[in-house]
């Protein structure tokens, strides 16, 4: 059974989404996913884990970079591709998220698939891939020490991105994650901006595996302190990742200043940035379509929105930031513990949680 939404619940956001209040809200964006989920056959092991691609260009058969910024607001956490984002502002290929020891078998397949991709361009010229690959870790419910996603399930994902794609949860890399000692797992939000006579998209994706249960605050309310029962961790052990895509022209600077708010996104939730989190963000532009540099003209132009005129995108991807967050955990399921083994990581008590904030006055929802 799908479950509600956040603002199906009644929960007052901030904004306007687009029409699938999703990162594929952002024209051109493609979402796929891949799940992981079984015993492992030689010692039972709980496999609980998955592959989340974005691909930003679709399945253009072009080359053609997206032009990027990247922010670490606690670097406890991997992003490959990171340094020649922060150098040169652009990435080409497909982003995949998955668990923290996955990150080699992911980044392999992205390459593989690129290469595959956009083969004509590969075998003619002197080209590398650099896909972007991220990760959180999902130990607590996951045999992730089993290594048990494969070449095959990161190319499934990618091969089976969709435009309407609205799977959250337990779903792709965030199959086994925990967010606020609650499930947690992949979520995502859309705002849709008007800046002069023309309408813009900022799409989030999350992939949520951080926070401890008394840092919790949903629409302002203090949530976590009044739900204490089936606590799990004692201290920061997890992370997330935020990826925030637009097609709004933008400059590889402002798109770094851009994936700064997300950190402020995240906050809303409650979380500090913890020491073992990995809090690694990621801005793109899908406008100014160009070649690879190697492949294109000596100059070049582009066009970009005026620094003054920001600030309405930077509220955007806060509101949607924090939306995405608490997405991914209303629409996660109870799933077994792996380490310690005999547990449960419980889903969020929707109707408790909506109970909690009409009487605060925070939420429109009917009582449960």
């Amino acid at each position: 059974m799908t479950k509600k939404r956040s603002r199906a619940l009644g929960l007052r956001f901030r904004g306007t989404p687009g029409p699938r209040n999703s990162l594929v809200d952002v024209p051109g964006i493609l979402v796929g996913q891949s799940q992981v989920i079984g015993e492992n056959e030689s010692d039972g092991a709980q496999i609980r884990t998955g592959v989340t691609a974005i691909l930003p260009r679709g399945f253009d058969r072009t080359p053609r970079p997206v032009l990027a910024g990247y922010y670490s607001l606690n670097g406890n956490g991997e992003m490959t591709g990171s340094h020649w984002i922060r150098d040169a502002g652009k990435f080409l290929g497909p982003i995949c998220l998955t668990n923290t020891h996955s990150v080699g078998i992911a980044h392999h397949a992205a390459v593989r698939w690129i290469i595959s991709h956009y083969a004509g361009v590969f075998e003619a010229e002197h080209v590398w891939a650099m896909p972007v690959v991220a990760e959180t870790y999902d130990g607590v419910l996951n045999d992730i020490n089993g290594q048990h996603v494969t070449e095959e399930h990161v190319l499934a994902a990618i091969r089976g991105a969709k435009s309407d794609w609205a799977d959250e949860g337990n779903t792709g890399g965030g199959t086994g994650m925990i967010c606020y000692e609650f499930k947690g797992g992949t979520g995502t939000s859309s705002r849709r901006i008007r800046i002069g006579d023309k309408t813009f998209t900022i799409g989030v994706l999350v992939q949520a595996n951080h926070g401890l249960r008394d840092w919790l605050t949903i629409c302002g309310e203090a949530v976590g302190l009044q739900m204490q029962e089936d606590r799990l961790i004692e201290r920061e052990t997890g992370s997330i990742i935020v990826i925030i895509a637009t097609d709004l022209p933008m400059r590889p600077d402002q798109l770094s200043r851009l994936a700064r708010r997300a950190g402020l996104g995240i906050g809303r939730a409650g979380t500090p940035g913890g020491n073992n989190s990995g809090d690694i963000f990621l801005a793109l532009s899908t406008a100014n379509e160009q070649p690879m540099p190697g492949l294109g003209p000596d100059f070049s132009q582009m066009t970009h929105i005026n620094d003054d005129l920001l600030d309405s995108a930077y509220a955007a991807t806060v509101d949607a930031t924090d939306e995405a967050v608490i997405n991914a955990m209303v629409a996660a399921e109870d799933t077994p513990t792996f380490k310690p083994k005999g547990r449960f990581c419980r889903a969020i008590d929707t109707a408790r949680l909506v109970a909690l904030l009409r009487a605060a006055g925070k939420c429109d929802g009917p009582m449960a």
